[in-house]
């Protein structure tokens, strides 16, 4: 019974039997009146056939004739004479003794006809018939051959279904289990972190959906390996570059013979600018999994958004004004938002610390803010050196770099993947448009409200 094969054949014994038993049941039950009609109206066909031929033949010995007649008909024939004398013949065909009342026998011997209530007398009918001077009372009773036939009939008729159907049904269970045996094998290599499985199944029914989705879920687990395979060696280069400067530098700082005091200062700040790098790392990565676990503090408040971004670009004034750029706003007034006013804070000054990194000096900055048909889209432009068109769509994943020889030290490419999460946090978007030579343009639309 653990095997889903033998639980199928098994289950479909077990409902055609009941269906075909409920079936036959409720048939008999429905057509019981019918049934029984019919029977008697043969009754009465074959008595009135037994009459018409006694009376064509006008044979001398009546009881030879009725006795010749028992291979003629299915149905044993009762004769009751005017003066009592009761005889059956055909006996042996009897189904249940069948008991006539002296009433129904009196009225056929009066010359009518009588049909009984079957359920109340059992089936049977009376024709009245003469011989010579002599009345008598013809009955025809139920044949148990006939039911018997009937019974092995039906009897065969289940029989021949059961096996047909059982021969068709594990055929058929096969065609159903198969594809379930080929996604356990696929399952166990999934568990076995080989996600380089797909189910080639064509079929349009449950099963194919299930496979589909299956397939789809392989994708995504083989995609998500690669991005687990793909961050950890992120998070190892980005940890183990700052660790080999630590360990040098302060290797090198207990050898009084290799470094001169005018560089143990110079040194020393390498080792805490370090640090400062594995901090902000450590902060990131610790910021970015509380975002992406829903756990991380959401706190709404309503507040002038246009005042948030003029208090940004007066913290980050010491940045720009160090690389002599012009920051233009362009800034509507009591441009009132409800969102979570710390978090919204960090994406604007990892964006705008992002540009001020890559504009040259002497160059331009543009900040402005537009009104939206439910918010508010504020986008900052630099004259940067722009963003390859290949490196683009790929700028707001975790650790991605547009420099590919990873020789910055300045940013551990998680910045745009907090701000991208942050944004999608207040029903948000954000998107880039860049041109080698020409800067980058980064617009985030927020709702005014989140609904």
């Amino acid at each position: 019974m653990k095997s889903l094969y033998v639980r199928v054949v098994l289950t479909f014994f077990v409902v055609t039997v009941l269906a075909l038993l409920s079936a036959l049941l409720t048939g008999l039950k429905l057509f019981e009146t019918d049934l029984n009609d019919l029977q008697q109206s043969e009754m009465v066909t074959a008595g009135q056939n037994i009459i018409r031929l006694y009376q064509q033949a006008n044979p001398q010995d009546l009881d030879a004739f009725l006795s010749g007649t028992d291979a003629l008909v299915s149905y044993p024939v009762q004769i009751v004479a005017a003066s009592g004398e009761t005889k059956i013949y055909g006996a042996e065909k009897y189904a249940d003794p069948v008991r006539i009342s002296q009433n129904a026998i009196d009225r056929v011997l009066a010359g009518g006809r009588y049909q009984s209530v079957v359920k109340a007398e059992g089936a049977f009918v009376g024709l009245p018939f003469s011989s010579g001077d002599e009345h008598y009372a013809l009955f025809l009773l139920p044949s148990s051959k006939n039911e018997a036939m009937i019974i092995r009939l039906i009897l065969t008729f289940l029989l021949l279904t059961l096996v047909f159907g059982g021969l068709y049904i594990l055929i058929a269970a096969r065609y159903l289990v198969k594809p379930l045996k080929l996604m356990t094998q696929a399952t166990k290599r999934l568990a076995a972190r080989d996600f380089n499985v797909a189910l080639k199944m064509k079929r349009k029914d449950e099963i194919g959906t299930l496979a589909r989705s299956f397939n789809e879920m392989a994708q995504e687990l083989k995609q998500m390996e690669h991005m687990r395979q793909e961050f950890v060696s992120n998070v190892s280069h980005e940890i183990q570059s700052p660790l080999t400067s630590i360990s040098g530098f302060a290797k090198a700082l207990m050898d009084d013979k290799l470094v001169t005091e005018d560089n143990r200062d110079k040194y020393l700040a390498i080792i805490h600018k370090e640090s400062e790098r594995l901090s902000r790392l450590s902060d990131n990565l610790l910021k970015l999994a509380s975002l992406e676990s829903d756990h991380h503090p959401f706190t709404l408040a309503a507040y002038h958004l246009d005042e948030q971004l003029r208090q940004v670009v007066l913290a980050c004034e010491p940045l720009w004004s160090a690389k002599s750029i012009s920051l233009e706003l362009q800034l509507p007034s009591a441009a009132k938002i409800t969102a979570d006013p710390d978090q919204l804070n960090q994406v604007w000054m990892n964006v705008l610390g992002n540009s001020i990194k890559f504009t040259p000096n002497g160059g331009r900055i543009l900040l402005a803010m537009s009104r939206t048909t439910n918010g508010y889209a504020v986008s900052i432009t630099d004259s940067g050196k722009g963003i390859a068109p290949e490196d683009l769509p790929h700028i707001f994943e975790r650790f991605y770099k547009t420099d590919r020889s990873r020789n910055q030290i300045s940013g551990s490419g998680l910045g745009l993947a907090i701000v991208k999460k942050i944004v999608a946090l207040h029903h948000g978007s954000i998107h880039a448009v860049s041109t080698i030579g020409h800067g980058t343009t980064i617009t985030i639309q927020l709702p005014e409200k989140i609904s």
